[in-house]
């Protein structure tokens, strides 16, 4: 099996645990020093350092019911890029929409580097803040 294909393969592995909600199964994609970027002006937004800080997103965005349906995936031989469809079932607002993600693969096979790319990040800013507020102060600065 070509590198490309590895890649894509990994990533379909990916999916379909995010699917079922198996964070377990997201984290054995990704390095232990992953570094995945998620945009935006909101409470989830902001670059997580390691498997711990990027299971605990994925944590939480399932807590909206959050899906997400491949559209497109190519990789070369350091990247994939994918295209998804993603939308929200539960919580108060809901959001859909169009994300692009460009995935890196370190040295050891798995990701190591991920940045999210949203369609309409306005859209996703107001939904995230909807969803879920910041600590109070001081708690928030502890």
């Amino acid at each position: 099996m070509s590198t490309k294909n590895m890649k894509i393969e990994a990533l379909q592995r990916f999916f379909t645990a995010y699917a079922a909600d198996d964070v377990d199964g997201i984290a054995q994609v990704l390095s232990e020093d992953i570094e995945w970027t998620i945009p935006g002006h909101h409470p989830l937004a902001g670059t997580k350092h390691g498997i711990a800080e990027v299971r605990s997103f994925f944590e939480q965005l399932g807590k909206t019911g959050f899906r997400a349906e491949p559209l497109f995936l190519e990789a070369s031989a350091e990247y994939v890029v994918d295209v998804h469809h993603g939308w929200s079932t539960e919580g108060i607002g809901k959001v859909e929409g169009i994300w692009a993600l460009i995935w890196h693969f370190g040295a050891d096979g798995k990701v190591d580097r991920v940045v999210n790319l949203s369609s309409d990040q306005h859209r996703m800013d107001s939904f995230v803040w909807a969803e879920f507020s910041l600590a109070a102060l001081p708690d928030r600065l502890a």
